[in-house]
C-alpha cells in the first residue's frame, strides 16, 4: 500500500472510532442520533477535509471546506432538535453531532491529539453531565 493510502486509512478509521465513542454514549441514552450517525458525521468530515487537503494542497479550499462542513452539520443538528411548547429537546444530541464533525475534521487534517482529547472530553461531558441534572434539582 502507498504511504498516502495508509494515511487515509488511519485518519478515516480514527474518525470512525472517535465518532463511535461519542455516538455510543448517545445510543446508550436512546437518543435519535446515536452510534451510526455520529460515526458517519465524523467519517464524512474527515473524508471531505482530506479531499481538500490532497486535491488542493496549496489553496484556501481546505478552509472553505471546513467552514462549509461546520455549516452543513448545523443543518443536520437542527433536525435533531424538537420544540414542544416551551420545552426543547435534542440540543445536546445536536451539539454532539457538531462536535463529532469537529473531531472528524481534526482526524482528517492529522491533528490526532486534538481529535482524541476532544472525543474523550465530549464523552465525559455527555456521560457525567447528567449528574448535574440530578444534583441541581
Amino acid at each position: 500500500m502507498w504511504e498516502s493510502e495508509i494515511l487515509i486509512v488511519e485518519r478515516i478509521l480514527l474518525a470512525l472510532v472517535l465518532g463511535g465513542i461519542i455516538g455510543w454514549e448517545r445510543e446508550k441514552e436512546r437518543k435519535a442520533a446515536g452510534l451510526r450517525t455520529n460515526m458517519l458525521v465524523s467519517l464524512g468530515a474527515a473524508a471531505f477535509i482530506m479531499v481538500g487537503l490532497f486535491s488542493f494542497p496549496k489553496s484556501d479550499s481546505v478552509a472553505r471546506l471546513a467552514a462549509n462542513i461546520i455549516t452543513g452539520i448545523g443543518f443536520l443538528g437542527a433536525g435533531a432538535i424538537i420544540a414542544r411548547g416551551v420545552s426543547v429537546k435534542g440540543l445536546t444530541t445536536s451539539a454532539a453531532l457538531w462536535v463529532s464533525a469537529a473531531v472528524g475534521l481534526a482526524c482528517g487534517i492529522g491533528q490526532y491529539f486534538l481529535a482524541i482529547f476532544s472525543a474523550v472530553v465530549v464523552f465525559l461531558v455527555l456521560r457525567f453531565g447528567a449528574l448535574e441534572k440530578k444534583t441541581i434539582r
